[in-house]
């Protein structure tokens, strides 16, 4: 008598580790979701360029190729794109705290795709963080060429990467429900000791030299270049890249340790 067994289905891992337009859908519709961060990325910085950035004053004086009315824009514009990105890395403390992590880990998804999901998420707020600010600037008098201004932004959106892999760093090592607390604060801070929201030449010399080894001094730096006011760009270049290494193996190191006890 032949007994027969039926087949054991073979488990294939998804392609891309599980990385899809499917799961960037999800995980953007749930950040949209959140009603907080939705207001900090699109209205405060926003609101913040209308209060600071469009006295008369500024939009006839000149500020390399453009005036300071858009000077100011694209700070307020790398500032939009630093919450948006650091909020959409942060959602991972959120997902540990109720388990999620963890289940997420019982499936093929792999956690560098994992990772990549909740960059891109992250990168793409930033971008609608960099248009609105742009978008309201240009109704209220910022002047700067169209090429100019588009290269301001893609530098802007590039650069803020820096701030994505800062978010899922904070995210693993902090706890969910002081997260956002902590790190609306820090990224004011940052910007403010950056050169975002006061000129790094109204400082001291010494706050100065401190304030170009701060993460958003050289973000600022590269974004503004195309005005062409003479900044240093090969230390603001060494900045972005220096923390963005910090905050990836920062982030890699906690994501390790986390999953580690799954």
């Amino acid at each position: 008598m032949t007994v027969t067994t039926p087949d054991t289905p073979v488990r294939r891992a998804p392609a891309r580790g599980g990385f899809s337009p499917t799961i960037l859908r999800l995980e953007l519709r749930r950040l949209l979701r959140n009603r907080r961060a939705v207001v900090f990325t699109l209205v405060v910085p926003s609101l913040f360029f209308l209060l600071f950035g469009t006295d008369q004053q500024y939009r006839t004086e000149q500020a390399g190729h453009g005036n300071v009315t858009a000077w100011i824009m694209v700070s307020m514009a790398v500032y939009g794109a630093m919450i948006a990105t650091t909020s959409g890395g942060a959602m991972v403390a959120t997902e540990r705290a109720v388990g999620w992590s963890r289940q997420l880990r019982l499936t093929p998804l792999h956690p560098v795709a994992y990772v990549l999901v909740k960059a891109v998420v992250a990168m793409a707020m930033g971008a609608v963080a960099i248009v609105v600010v742009f978008v309201v600037g240009h109704l209220v008098g910022a002047e700067l060429s169209t090429g100019r201004l588009v290269a301001c932004g893609v530098l802007a959106w590039v650069c803020s990467l820096v701030f994505a892999a800062f978010g899922l760093f904070m995210g693993y090592l902090l706890p969910s429900e002081n997260v956002m607390q902590v790190l609306g604060p820090a990224l004011a801070v940052l910007s403010l000791a950056g050169g975002l929201f006061v000129p790094l030449s109204e400082f001291s010399d010494t706050f100065a030299d401190v304030a170009r080894l701060t993460p958003a001094y050289g973000v600022g730096e590269l974004a503004r270049a195309p005005f062409g006011d003479g900044g240093d760009l090969l230390l603001a270049t060494l900045n972005v890249v220096a923390w963005a290494a910090v905050f990836v193996v920062g982030a890699a190191w906690r994501m390790s340790r986390d999953t580690a006890r799954v």
